[in-house]
């Protein structure tokens, strides 16, 4: 009798692991892809930011696909300082996209995340990671900061995916991860 327990528990244990396993396999096989538009709607920290917004004045969207799905989103805007407000990340982006016109075509230093979410459990994770990726890989990027609400939620994503605090403003709050 006890060795059958032994076994039914030893079975139950590698089916757990089997199961989550297969829970994150997905994300083996996910990659970051430009988009050219996302459901705003879908967004839940700016959805008053329609596409023209998000995509004028060297702004991106950017996503991590799995079998043709999207499975999380992060916006970018792209400056040579810090915005503290989505009016200053504007003005900014607006000034670092034509400052570019008149030298090498790169848009600003610094890579200002200002909206991301998930719809899958560990994309939010994964899109940081993928975005971390590409920002090192680029020659003129040396920063990437976000634009975050002034949220618990925000301040525990940003400091346990390895951002540190920047600053805290009256609206938002800002995280910088080490490029």
């Amino acid at each position: 009798m006890k060795t059958l327990k032994r076994k039914l528990n030893i079975l139950k244990e590698r089916n757990i692991k089997k199961k989550i396993n297969n829970f994150f396999d997905w994300i083996k096989g996910a990659e970051l892809v430009e988009l050219k538009s996302c459901n705003t709607t879908d967004d839940p920290v700016r959805p008053e930011l329609d596409i023209e917004f998000r995509r004028s004045y060297g702004r991106k969207i950017f996503g991590v696909k799995y079998k043709k799905e999207i499975c999380a989103i992060m916006c970018f805007g792209f400056t040579d300082d810090v915005p503290k407000t989505v009016k200053e990340l504007d003005l900014m982006t607006k000034d670092a996209y034509l400052k570019s016109a008149h030298r090498d075509q790169n848009i600003g230093k610094i890579a200002i995340a200002y909206t991301i979410w998930s719809k899958k459990r560990g994309g939010g994770k994964l899109i940081v990671k993928e975005i971390f990726k590409m920002i090192k890989k680029s020659n003129h990027l040396t920063r990437l900061i976000t634009l975050s609400p002034l949220t618990d939620m925000a301040r525990n994503f940003h400091l346990k995916n390895g951002a540190v605090e920047l600053q805290v403003n009256e609206n938002t709050q800002n995280f910088e991860y080490k490029v």
